[in-house]
């Protein structure tokens, strides 16, 4: 264990023991006795990796004399449904039989079984098998209930055993679908450097810097991480597990997850297909990282300093503009009824925006070096997705031009964290934003070009 990770693992809430190697599946019973003993063990993956490791992970505590109960293998079309009564439904099951749950698979399985874990009351070890998502090692699961996606709080595996000879097995897209998701902690740390600028959220400087100090190299790779290169796959692994353990050690997701998620998050509730088939949460990110890089660097085109506060402040929409506003971009019952509340959560009155901007022109210099110094421009990160066997345009996950406009509006208003968007809304830029990038000269139009 690296001293990186060792130091990661003293900051984390929950998270005891990680392994990251080639061929380290072997540790799994040796991992369980030290930081999850139990009277028994149960297995849980899905048809896929049960193939792949749950079966020689059921075979490995047997051969160390581990009890275990009969594994829980579970089908789905096209795909196992990260569904939040299914977690209930296994939790049950691990009650009932008073085991100790051990994942095997790649994100569905890892949040169903901790979500199952913390219904249940009990700790639970993670196996992955693809490094496709940074949620391995972080708190809280990604399910759906009644149609809208959300996070349910729960504890986060007490040990994760990553075998790169498992993942290197992994289908080649899911690597891109996890440089896309970490590729996305560029823009989160963008937005949180905003919003403690701004005085809304202060950044927590250790899990800040777990993620934003490596990012770069974890990155460094991305043509090795589509040609599945041991190097190239364990940077990756590594980044996607730190930021799981960074947001443990915060508390809440804000480390690792920022606008760029609150556009996946969207089109995942809204479940943009290709070809039938359900695009995954990191190329999801992966697009609205670069949808956020690109408004990036249109804000530092900007003259932030010629802003007059005070004026803009007095156009903050009332809170039956904002209603009004929520219920024309979600015509979907359900998503406009959480829409309304994560939105309303996160609006101020006129004093408030004023204060804010203030503290935004006299913060400028300083928070647009940093912005500058940290954020590659969209044109590169778009070639890193593309190298990286990542989806690198909006068309190629489903989302047309007018869609995706429509979005950068829409995604503001589905989460309550504040984002640069929410710094280009109350700049009342949002729409001249959205206006320039998709024109004729615009990155989305010169992009799609290239592409």
């Amino acid at each position: 264990m690296n001293g990186q990770l060792a130091a990661a693992l003293r900051m984390a809430s929950t998270t005891r023991d990680v392994r990251i190697a080639a061929g380290c599946l072997g540790a799994v019973p040796g991992v369980l006795q030290q930081a999850a003993p139990a009277n028994r063990y149960l297995v849980i993956a899905d048809d896929r990796t049960w193939k792949v490791a749950g079966g020689r992970t059921a075979s490995l505590l047997a051969a160390d004399g581990l009890a275990a109960a009969d594994p829980i293998v579970l089908t789905g079309q096209p795909r196992v449904k990260a569904s939040a009564q299914t977690a209930r439904e296994l939790a049950t099951v691990i009650k009932s039989s008073a085991v100790l749950p051990v994942a095997v698979g790649a994100g569905v399985i890892n949040d169903l079984v901790k979500y199952a874990a913390e219904l249940a009351g009990t700790p639970y070890v993670c196996v992955p098998t693809a490094a496709s998502m940074d949620g391995y090692a972080a708190s809280g699961a990604a399910l759906r209930e009644d149609g809208f996606k959300r996070t349910f709080a729960c504890a986060a595996p007490v040990a994760v055993v990553a075998d790169l000879d498992v993942i290197a097995t992994a289908p080649k897209p899911m690597a891109g679908w996890g440089y896309g998701d970490l590729a996305g902690k560029l823009v989160a740390g963008a937005d949180w450097m905003l919003a403690d600028a701004l005085g809304v959220e202060a950044v927590n400087p250790g899990p800040f810097a777990m993620v934003q100090d490596n990012l770069a190299a974890w990155l460094g790779e991305p043509a090795g991480v589509r040609r599945g290169e041991p190097a190239a796959l364990d940077g990756l692994m590594r980044g996607l597990i730190m930021a799981g353990l960074a947001m443990q050690a915060h508390g809440n997701s804000r480390p690792a997850s920022g606008s760029d998620h609150q556009f996946a998050h969207l089109w995942e509730m809204e479940e943009v297909a290709v070809g039938g088939e359900p695009v995954s949460h990191g190329a999801c990110v992966g697009i609205g990282c670069l949808s956020m890089l690109a408004a990036y660097e249109w804000l530092l085109r900007q003259d932030v300093a010629s802003i007059v506060p005070a004026e803009l402040a007095d156009r903050t929409p009332s809170a039956v503009t904002l209603r009004a506003d929520v219920a024309a971009s979600f015509p979907l019952p359900f998503m406009a009824v959480n829409a309304e509340i994560e939105a309303a959560a996160k609006a101020a009155g006129p004093r408030v925006v004023e204060a804010r901007l203030r503290r935004l022109q006299e913060s400028w210099p300083r928070v647009a070096g940093w912005l500058r110094e940290r954020l590659p421009a969209a044109e590169t990160v778009r070639r890193w997705l593309e190298a990286a066997g990542a989806p690198s345009s909006a068309a190629t996950i489903g989302i047309a031009d007018a869609k995706h406009a429509r979005d950068y509006r829409r995604a503001r208003l589905i989460r309550r964290r504040f984002t640069g968007l929410d710094v280009l809304h109350e700049l009342g830029w949002l729409d001249a934003m959205v206006r320039d990038l998709f024109a004729a000269d615009g990155f989305w139009r010169k992009s799609r070009a290239v592409a």
